[in-house]
């Protein structure tokens, strides 16, 4: 079952002291963790994708091993993916990925601010 948009929003907002903001217009869906980006999903048009932080090399294996995965849209293309939903994408793979950006996030926090 492909993920829709409802739900990559519900995994984000699941994730303690997420907040989903809309800095960019109502088109665009960003989470974030105590202020730091973790997660940008536009909300308008036909494909449903998400961008995510990724740790380099892992990015890189991914956007090699998946045909649905691509260097992050409009992001550093080092250190973000994105994520195209197709019936061809892995929808556990998609919520693991992004806890995995919720985590790189938050362990680049402070420790005082981490939740």
């Amino acid at each position: 079952m492909t993920l829709s948009r409802e739900d990559l929003l519900e995994a984000c907002a699941a994730l303690p002291a997420t907040t989903d903001e809309r800095p960019f217009g109502p088109e665009t869906a960003v989470a974030k963790v105590v202020g730091k980006v973790f997660a940008l999903m536009p909300l308008d048009g036909d494909v449903v994708s998400i961008t995510l932080k990724a740790q380099p090399a892992f990015g890189e294996a991914l956007v090699r091993d998946h045909a649905w995965i691509a260097p992050g849209y409009h992001m550093n293309k080092r250190h973000w993916i994105t994520v195209t939903l197709t019936p061809d994408s892995d929808s556990e793979l998609v919520r693991d990925l992004i806890v995995n950006s919720y985590d790189q996030v938050v362990a680049g926090l402070p420790r005082a601010q981490r939740p």
